[in-house]
């Protein structure tokens, strides 16, 4: 309907109503002006937002109760409502539940954090490590947000300028689920402490689909009134003047961003957790161990017997041949038998640390086995590295299979123990290294047991030889491990191998030793992933490598003695220290719920 109305300069003219837009936006530039802050929220609204941004925490222990579908959707909606550079909506969210998944994805973050952790202060590696990173096992549900990055900067508006802010629109849509998962009561932690392409590769993303790193989101375990690394005293929020300037950057008094470099089974893993939380003691007070006790009574689900069993194979070497060694073949044949009697180094610990002893030969040279030792030597010709393979793939296949049952049988016990003796291992065991983690030979060789200098060099030149033959088959070990052991391996490896795999399969915690004692645990890795979670450093040895190969697997060592000795002395000398941890948590005061 049209009205007249009276202009200054003129007389009455005609007037029409406004068009109002039957869609978008129905105020008038009018309306606007007269009531600038018209569209504020309710101020009730506007302090519930303020209090959900300041209690927004990342999330670290979580509980293992189910996420509703209804509130996983609800927070997915949350971050897909993000910001996006040119409406282009370059997120996808992955939701991982699957538990093979989620336990490869925590060996990888395991893994980067030691690296990461390497390139610290001591103090600061040191805090860095006593960070949990649980959540990625105990939270219901892993959310990857990924970035799609195929569609060119050019073709969308805003990223010929910026050609990153699509990476900037994915972390709008992470702070998004963030905020809306706390309002919720659910918490969220986001964790990238990952290679970035081992985790795509884990998830078998497209080329230029990039992630953003890992979200656990569940019921948190946790309700801390106050940034987490606030609390672990890594640092505090900088008051707000230092990060606010005016007009153009200045520098006066302002923070520089931190930096500490040197220069020079989730349900069993939250009850343990509960259960160490209500020992009369400050959270974690024994440090790693706490988290290795926690981990082996998930395992045991709280009622895992309180010994276990060393499992000691040894054998000889034809590599010994080249020279690689400061003692003679026979010295193998003789611990194994003094093991049988109960005397040798390593049958000496194992009782020590209350714990029973199995005695494998897995091939010693001589025309029987050690008297008293299961005999599971290899029946076909061996090789001696430099010039062909170590095993017949038959007799590694076979190694497998005896190693499982043993390792099986020995979780019956509780904890099983790897320990190995092989005049010349150390030169297999670095040829091993030198494929699984990309080391030099002359990186990769230590010293052994009492090597001079021409043995070390001889040591380099054999495993440098031994790497040169294997060739192309390094470069696809992971996809078939066993070949590795067959080309490269010893027959002590390869049966500690399976003890791994069958000690896992029983639901038992592996105790690794030195550097010939941790590759079967990163062989059982590869051959089945899961057994990761069961895998527990007891030392870092002499070996130059061991400390490679450990961090490839993320773990940190119980012990740092320097050993140089085998026959799982060290492993059997951290069990003992596991078992003393266990029955101090099971018979210690308790606090009241």
């Amino acid at each position: 309907m049209s009205a007249e109305r009276t202009t200054p300069s003129g007389p009455a003219t005609t007037s029409w109503p406004r068009p109002t837009p039957l869609v978008g936006d129905a105020t008038s530039a009018q309306e606007r002006s007269a009531d600038p802050s018209g569209w504020a929220f309710e101020p009730g609204v506007i302090a519930s937002l303020d209090d959900v941004i300041a209690g927004r925490r990342d999330i670290r222990r979580f509980r293992s109760d189910a996420v509703p579908e209804h509130l996983l959707i609800e927070v997915l909606t949350a971050g897909h409502r993000a910001p996006s550079v040119g409406h282009s909506q370059p997120w996808r969210f992955i939701v991982v539940r699957d538990p093979g998944i989620r336990d490869r994805a925590a060996h990888l973050a395991d893994r980067a954090r030691l690296d990461q952790a390497a390139l610290l202060t001591d103090d600061r590696a040191a805090r860095m490590l006593d960070l949990k990173l649980e959540g990625l096992r105990e939270a219901p549900v892993g959310v990857v947000v990924v970035c799609d990055r195929r569609t060119p900067a050019s073709g969308v508006l805003g990223r010929a300028t910026f050609p990153d802010a699509d990476l900037w629109s994915c972390a709008c849509a992470i702070e998004n689920m963030w905020l809306a998962a706390r309002a919720r009561g659910l918490g969220m932690g986001w964790v990238t402490l990952f290679d970035p392409a081992e985790l795509a590769g884990l998830l078998e993303l497209p080329e230029d689909v990039v992630p953003m790193g890992w979200m656990c989101l569940g019921w948190p375990d946790e309700r801390p009134p106050s940034p987490g690394l606030e609390r672990a005293a890594w640092s505090k929020r900088m008051p707000l003047h230092e990060v606010v300037m005016r007009d153009r950057w200045t520098d006066d008094g302002a923070a520089h961003p931190l930096s500490h470099l040197d220069r020079l089974p989730q349900e069993t893993i939250v009850s343990a957790t509960d259960e160490a939380d209500g020992l009369l003691a400050p959270p974690e007070s024994l440090g790693v161990l706490d988290r290795v006790l926690s981990r082996v009574e998930a395992l045991g689900r709280g009622r895992m017997p309180l010994g276990g069993t060393v499992v000691l194979a040894g054998a000889s070497h034809p590599v010994a041949s080249w020279g690689v060694s400061a003692y003679p073949d026979r010295v193998t044949r003789d611990v194994l038998e003094a093991a049988v009697a109960g005397v040798a180094m390593g049958a000496m610990s194992a009782r020590s640390a209350g714990l029973d002893l199995v005695v494998v030969d897995a091939g010693t040279a001589g025309g029987q086995a050690v008297p008293g030792a299961i005999d599971a030597r290899p029946t076909e010709p061996r090789g001696d590295l430099v010039n062909a393979d170590a095993l017949h793939r038959t007799d590694v296949d076979r190694l497998l299979d005896a190693g499982r049952r043993l390792g099986q049988h020995a979780a019956r016990s509780g904890i099983v123990v790897l320990g190995e003796v092989g005049i010349g291992n150390t030169t297999v065991a670095a040829a091993l290294t030198c494929v699984v983690t990309g080391l030099s030979p002359r990186d990769a060789v230590g010293v052994g047991a009492g090597a001079d200098t021409d043995i070390v060099e001889r040591k380099q030149a054999a495993v440098a030889a031994a790497r040169e033959r294997f060739g192309a088959r390094a470069d696809s070990w992971r996809d078939d491990p066993a070949d590795l052991l067959a080309g490269l391996g010893g027959p002590e490896i390869a049966l500690l191998t399976g003890v791994v795999l069958g000690a896992a399969d029983a639901g038992a915690p592996v105790v690794l030793d030195g550097l010939a004692g941790s590759l079967p645990g990163v062989l059982a890795a590869a051959i089945e992933p899961s057994v990761q979670a069961h895998l527990i450093a007891g030392q870092r040895s002499r070996e130059r490598a061991h400390g490679k190969v450990l961090g490839l697997l993320g773990l940190e060592p119980l012990l740092t003695l320097r050993l140089r000795s085998g026959e799982g002395v060290g492993a059997a000398l951290a069990a003992s220290l596991v078992l003393q941890g266990l029955r101090t948590r099971r018979e210690m005061a308790r606090t009241e719920p």
